[in-house]
């Protein structure tokens, strides 16, 4: 097993390539940056394009029993209101008084030691003094004079003159008092932390030219509420039977309190979800069922059930809707975290939407003249959740001989290749030879109707495939100086197709190149 600090080190070095080559950045970046969005560039677009697109291959395209719908972003409160979410969707916060980090509450650690309290601090040759109440949580073990230093930076921030050092503050201590499993401290800097208040996760808006109550509208917290309020519109246009499910992907927003880990927790991120309704009875069964369907997925989109862990979520933890979940994890480099969620959810959405519209939500079953109101059992993904694993898992560095018979170490992206951004790397072998870059070119739009191509001259053909390597794709085709025939009239019309995982090359006549590329991207 790998230790902390090379799993730290390993995410710093995907966090640098995906901006080097233009798979994700951070929004907004050339004014600072927008903490928790992320913007994706053109390999990263790609990627996350074929991610969506299989996605939904799979589970609209070649399921009778599924139909697609796309919701608006913009949420009516009446229902977020019914869901709960107006009210109820929010976390306790916190705020470091030190560093002003803003922290769940409900996530703090608990802690022991010495917390050492004060009641202000003063400046004798300025006249400066300040009464403002903080404290320092000493971890057991350390010298509660150490708690000194934090302090001094604490009221140091609040002197008007920043000319005059913290260390020449002259502390006024309260008290000092043993602490055990306290959750009041920052872990990071031992500084007192504000108490607890709720914060809704929820981003407001108004809509039309006026800004009364009636005008509220929210950024969608979730996709799967647009399904519900529409389900009766679909049944009816679509004319599905019981059990069948509606999906879509799409934005949703949470004002997140501590967007971290890259782009794993966000505030404006994408779900892929689908509501599969069902009868009562048969619900936990279809959980199940949909549990082994969402990890074969995600294998066959190139991530090992040996790094996907699911987790039974035990009573007391689920949403409040749910009478049953898994949560599908997988093994980041910053830890254990979670990529789907699949959840029974019983028929509680559908009533709540039925009681607060008046409308009544059921369902009315041919055969045996009944109304019921469905179960849904939920499979929900996090698309962006899911786009960082197949990166962090296609992430790989090994040792090889270059040809110059020195070692150096390669950086290859080993992408499953239909999730590729790029699919196929073309290049003459010279540039400066009009007839090879002829040859090239006409084999580049020879696959472009069938897959993404890359079109490079630039560098020794060594050092393109390289650049190809690390960004992941698949194959590299070089035309050269056989494709003409001149060396070899027996290979003339053949390229060298290049494999990323093995280098290896093999020859490949042209007109068979497309077939035989197609055939390997599946």
């Amino acid at each position: 097993m790998s230790s902390e600090s090379d799993r730290n080190e390993r995410m710093e070095k995907i966090v640098s390539l995906c901006k080097r080559r233009g798979f994700i950045f951070q929004s907004a970046e050339m004014y600072g940056g927008m903490n928790g969005c992320w913007d994706y560039g053109p390999l990263g677009a790609d990627l996350k394009r074929n991610l969506k697109d299989y996605w939904w291959k799979k589970n609209v395209t070649e399921r009778e029993d599924i139909v697609g719908m796309d919701g608006s972003i913009l949420t009516h409160q009446e229902v977020l209101k019914a869901s709960g979410h107006v009210g109820g969707f929010s976390d306790p916060m916190s705020d470091c008084l030190l560093s002003r980090a803003r922290l769940r509450a409900d996530q703090v650690p608990e802690q022991s030691g010495t917390a050492v309290w004060y009641s202000g601090a003063k400046h004798e040759e300025s006249g400066w003094s300040v009464d403002s109440e903080f404290a320092v949580l000493v971890p057991e073990g350390k010298d509660p004079d150490s708690a000194k230093k934090t302090a001094r930076q604490f009221y140091g921030e609040r002197m008007p003159d920043k000319k005059v050092s913290p260390k020449e503050l002259e502390l006024i201590e309260d008290k000092r008092e043993e602490l055990e499993g306290t959750t009041r401290f920052n872990p990071q800097n031992g500084s007192l932390l504000t108490e607890p208040r709720e914060f809704n996760l929820m981003f407001q808006t108004s809509v039309g030219a006026s800004s009364d109550e009636g005008s509220i509208a929210y950024l969608r917290p979730e996709t799967a509420q647009s399904i519900f309020v529409q389900f009766k519109n679909i049944l009816e246009t679509s004319r599905q039977k019981l059990p069948f499910g509606i999906a879509q992907i799409g934005k949703a927003f949470r004002n997140e309190i501590n967007p971290r880990n890259f782009t794993f927790r966000s505030r404006e991120f994408e779900q892929m979800e689908i509501e599969f309704f069902c009868r009562g009875e048969d619900g936990l069964r279809l959980t199940d069922e949909w549990l082994e369907t969402r990890m074969q997925f995600y294998e066959s989109i190139g991530i090992p059930r040996e790094k996907l862990h699911v987790l039974d979520v035990p009573d007391g933890e689920r949403a409040h809707y749910s009478s049953k979940t898994y949560d599908i994890e997988y093994d980041f480099p910053f830890g254990i975290q979670e990529l789907e969620g699949v959840a029974y959810r019983t028929d509680y959405d559908l009533k709540k939407h039925g009681e607060a519209s008046g409308k009544p939500i059921e369902y009315f079953d041919e055969q045996t003249k009944e109304k019921l109101i469905p179960h849904v059992v939920e499979p929900s993904a996090g698309c962006d959740r899911t786009v960082l694993a197949l990166i962090c898992e296609a992430f790989d560095e090994e040792t090889v001989t270059n040809e110059k018979g020195k070692e150096e170490t390669r950086t290859v992206m080993r992408f499953d290749p239909k999730m590729a951004p790029i699919k196929c790397g073309v290049f003459p072998l010279l540039k400066n030879k009009p007839e090879l870059v002829a040859k090239a070119k006409e084999v580049k739009e020879l696959l472009l109707p069938f897959m993404n191509v890359f079109y490079d001259e630039a560098g020794a053909v060594g050092r393109r495939y390289r650049r190809q390597d690390e960004v992941g794709t698949p194959f590299c085709v070089t035309i050269d100086f056989e494709t003409l025939g001149e060396e070899n009239p027996d290979l003339e019309g053949t390229v060298t197709v290049r494999e990323r995982d093995s280098m290896k090359q093999e020859r490949v006549s042209i007109k068979d190149l497309s077939a035989y590329l197609l055939q390997k991207l599946v």
